[in-house]
């Protein structure tokens, strides 16, 4: 582990295998650490270079003081950090949940963009592509992504998601692992910090879902992105990602049959994905399965037709 300074917090950074080889940053969501893609990182580190990091406020990164500092502004300085001290000028992103988010903004963000040589994108859609799809997507489909979206609304209130998690989420969580992907707690996920972890990320939600990013429109991504779709994700539905993809200037739609955290329960699937996308980005044949999406133009709320 190696720490790297961004703006007052120290962010633990973890790298493995060669770094003459293409790098692959694995970025985590709420309420993950690093250690969420252990899985996949064991089946990558022999072709790629690696680097994972705690997001601030979890795992091994210190918190900011200041609750504000969980805005995006600051994430993306986060990243940025983290991307500038790999000494590469571009990485391959592949972010999930809260990582996906990042990875989103990170890819029409001015001085960061240019550092992404392709993003994957897992169980997250971006915050301005919700936004749009919550006002001109169709009444059906809206209602259906705020019926699983409900936890942010709660996770507003103060106080009691600190309690909940103090106290049942972590509970919750595990019968959620094992009911929605087949999978268990292990060593490292959930991580032993997850409580605290889970109360200082409260504040990705407050600080970052209602106004501002939200309410600035989506851009078109001109970085390579794959979409990755979980069939079973409780949290996000196809039609969201169908019209998340539709804002990418070159969008791939890769399909598994997974819950959200596909990266513990189908690892060896996930990490094909992002090996496939990368070796392809670098230069090599698309992959057998792989499909483009429509252009952003193209009904821009509805689900994608294959093509």
């Amino acid at each position: 582990m190696r720490q790297v300074e961004s703006g007052g917090v120290r962010l633990a950074v973890f790298e493995e295998g060669d770094p003459a080889a293409p790098t692959i940053l694995l970025l985590h969501g709420y309420p993950d650490t690093h250690r969420v893609w252990d899985e996949v990182a064991a089946l990558l580190r022999d072709r790629f270079h690696l680097v994972r990091y705690d997001v601030r406020g979890a795992g091994a990164s210190t918190a900011p003081r200041d609750r504000r500092h969980y805005a995006f502004g600051h994430l993306m300085a986060d990243l940025a950090a983290v991307i500038g001290s790999v000494g590469k000028p571009r990485v391959h992103l592949a972010g999930h949940d809260w990582g996906s988010l990042q990875g989103w903004e990170a890819a029409v963000t001015p001085g960061l963009r240019d550092r992404l040589a392709s993003f994957t994108s897992l169980g997250g859609p971006g915050l301005r592509q919700v936004s749009h799809f919550m006002r001109h997507g169709g009444r059906r489909e809206v209602l259906r992504q705020l019926a699983r979206s409900w936890y942010i609304g709660a996770f507003q209130v103060p106080v009691l998601p600190e309690l909940a998690w103090r106290t049942v989420v972590p509970r919750v969580l595990a019968r959620t692992l094992r009911r929605t992907d087949g999978v268990g707690p292990r060593p490292g996920h959930p991580a032993h910090t997850l409580a605290r972890d889970a109360r200082n990320g409260l504040e990705l939600y407050r600080r970052n879902m209602f106004g501002g990013r939200r309410d600035a429109g989506p851009e078109v991504v001109r970085v390579p992105v794959q979409l990755v779709e979980a069939r079973w994700d409780p949290f996000v539905t196809p039609a969201l990602l169908a019209a998340t993809a539709r804002w990418a200037d070159r969008p791939w739609r890769r399909t598994i049959e997974a819950g959200h955290w596909a990266q513990r329960s189908h690892p060896a699937a996930v990490a094909g994905l992002i090996a496939e996308f990368v070796t392809h980005v670098e230069g090599g044949a698309a992959a057998r399965g792989a499909r483009r999406a429509p252009p952003h133009g193209d009904d821009a709320s509805g689900p994608a037709r294959r093509r």
